[in-house]
């Protein structure tokens, strides 16, 4: 096995999908996705606990981006307007490699626990958004529904982002699902 060559979190992550995809998820096993990297299952633990942190091991950086969006908004900001710039950081997290996401997503589309895992960290999500709406000073409903509001407009331009043939960005379809919804609630 070659463990020293760089990147194995990455190398890892690429065996992984390239298994899931040709298997499914739940026929693939650790040491298979580490043989196919060149690697031991024992380095596959170095970098994830269990072969669905292969999927959902960025979850970390896109709340902190999302977060820090949140913190940074300017202090008059209305609650969307901090959703929208928190959006705009999730699309700079989620948007950079749109083959990878696809593969991602048809792998999570295809095993109901997996489908699971991916709406418990959207709800997390959610929480994370109206707890730092809340501690702006937005109150309660408000900052609960923009932050729910800003998750369903996240899961709708990043299912469009997926599907959409051409050079959408996912920015793009966040900010174009985001006036979509105005329009709606407007009515």
């Amino acid at each position: 096995m070659v463990r020293w060559e760089p990147d194995a979190a990455g190398r890892l992550r690429a065996a992984a999908m390239e298994l899931y995809v040709e298997r499914g998820f739940e026929q693939t096993t650790v040491a298979e996705i580490a043989l196919r990297a060149g690697l031991t299952a024992r380095t596959f633990f170095r970098h994830f606990a269990d072969k669905r942190e292969v999927l959902f091991g960025g979850s970390a950086a896109l709340f902190d981006e999302v977060m820090r969006a949140v913190e940074q908004a300017p202090a008059g900001a209305a609650p969307m307007q901090v959703v929208a710039a928190a959006l705009d950081a999730a699309a700079g997290v989620l948007g950079q490699h749109q083959d990878y996401s696809r593969q991602r997503q048809s792998v999570i589309n295809a095993n109901p626990e997996l489908q699971e895992r991916e709406l418990i960290k959207l709800v997390s999500l959610a929480a994370a958004l109206a707890d730092g709406l809340r501690r702006r000073g937005v109150p309660e409903p408000d900052a609960s529904l923009a932050g729910e509001a800003g998750v369903v407009v996240l899961r709708v331009a990043f299912g469009r982002w997926l599907t959409e043939p051409g050079d959408l960005e996912l920015s793009q379809a966040m900010r174009e699902a985001l006036d979509r919804l105005a329009v709606v609630a407007a009515r």
